[in-house]
């Protein structure tokens, strides 16, 4: 029997999914399980009582924040706090990322120490440009996540998600939008481009990818509509800023019953198709 949790991306990309994972099994029945990645919640990693709040939140992944969210006064305070937080565990299904300093930074060799000694779920490393940026983080034993967040990434991006060692790719839209000079208005329409980019480098090169984040917290309308629109341009999943925005990401980023339902029948007749044929060989 085949088990197929469908919750990761959108429904389309799930089938496919499946139907690759079956294909792929053919000398024998697999299990094959999605993990969801509809919501990733920032939480900054100077900050004890959000780390502990985070086991109760119903967020899909929960980024702990060495980065943006700490100031360079308490980098290490910081950088302890998560690595605790990490080892005690607690955080049950959500997948636990740690985002790291720039490698280019005096903070991320010891950044990487720590994430090498606790093995989180991932690593998220900022400001990725070229796939070689992520070098640095290769090798320590936990899959390798990028911020695609500067005009250069956008450009290479294709040879990013070729990168052997990438599992993901986030979208980091406040700063991009920096980098550009432009404006992020409701709609996106400066990003367009960028955004769908990243979405067909990612499904080129089968990795995940996520949308960026919403920054008016009080606006549930216009969050919604953002989030509608990233899961149109194919997205698996949006990263937020806070517990509030959690409803509305697990909700629009997951498939209907009804898809869902199609999609297990789908694959279930794959399945009995697969076994058919192995038993006439037989």
């Amino acid at each position: 029997m085949i088990l197929f949790f469908g919750t990761v991306a959108p429904v389309d990309v799930n089938v496919n999914l499946g139907l690759c994972a079956v294909m792929r099994n053919k000398g024998g029945m697999t299990k094959t399980e999605f993990r969801p990645r509809r919501s990733c919640l920032y939480m900054p990693g100077a900050n004890t009582r959000a780390l502990e709040k985070a086991k109760t939140l119903p967020a899909d992944v929960v980024i702990f924040d060495l980065e943006d969210a700490v100031a360079p006064s308490v980098k290490e305070e910081a950088r302890e706090q998560v690595a605790e937080a990490v080892k005690a565990g607690g955080y049950g299904p959500r997948e636990v990322i740690i985002r790291i300093n720039g490698l280019d930074t005096d903070w991320a060799s010891d950044d990487l120490k720590m994430v090498k000694a606790v093995k989180p779920d991932g690593v998220l490393v900022p400001k990725v440009s070229r796939a070689q940026d992520i070098d640095g983080a290769a090798g320590i034993g936990v899959p390798v996540w990028a911020m695609i967040e500067t005009p250069l990434a956008i450009l290479n991006i294709s040879a990013i998600a070729a990168a052997p060692n990438l599992s993901a790719m986030v979208m980091g839209t406040n700063d991009l939008a920096k980098d550009m000079q432009a404006k992020l208005r409701p709609g996106r329409e400066a990003f367009v481009t960028a955004l769908s980019m990243t979405v067909m480098a990612a499904r080129t090169h089968g990795k995940i990818v996520i949308d960026g984040v919403f920054n008016a917290i009080s606006d549930d309308a216009g969050l919604a509509s953002e989030c509608e629109q990233g899961r149109e341009f194919g997205f698996d999943g949006k990263t937020v800023i806070h517990p509030d925005q959690l409803d509305a990401a697990n909700r629009i980023f997951a498939p209907s019953r009804s898809a869902l339902a199609d999609a297990r029948a789908t694959i279930a007749a794959l399945a009995d198709a697969i076994a058919e044929r192995e038993d006439e060989a037989d």
